[in-house]
């Protein structure tokens, strides 16, 4: 079905990143980072995170990094 003349469909909100205006995902954030994982230190997928694919590869290179200088677990 359409939509009716003159009525917009809701669109999908935009991610976390860019509605807080975030240019570059920061590995010392951890607090952010976090919620981005599930308790057993995996990362949510996009569909999950609701992340523009630009900030979910910015938010793996910072997990990476975090993990790297022993910020954030491997496991």
């Amino acid at each position: 079905m359409r939509a009716p003349k003159g009525k917009r469909r809701a669109t999908k909100d935009r991610c976390r990143f860019c509605r807080e205006g975030v240019g570059k995902v920061d590995y010392k954030d951890i607090d952010r980072l976090s919620k981005l994982m599930t308790s057993e230190a995996r990362l949510f997928s996009r569909k999950r995170s609701g992340n523009c694919a630009r900030h979910q590869r910015m938010f793996k290179r910072a997990v990476k990094r975090a993990r790297y200088m022993a910020l954030l677990p491997f496991c």
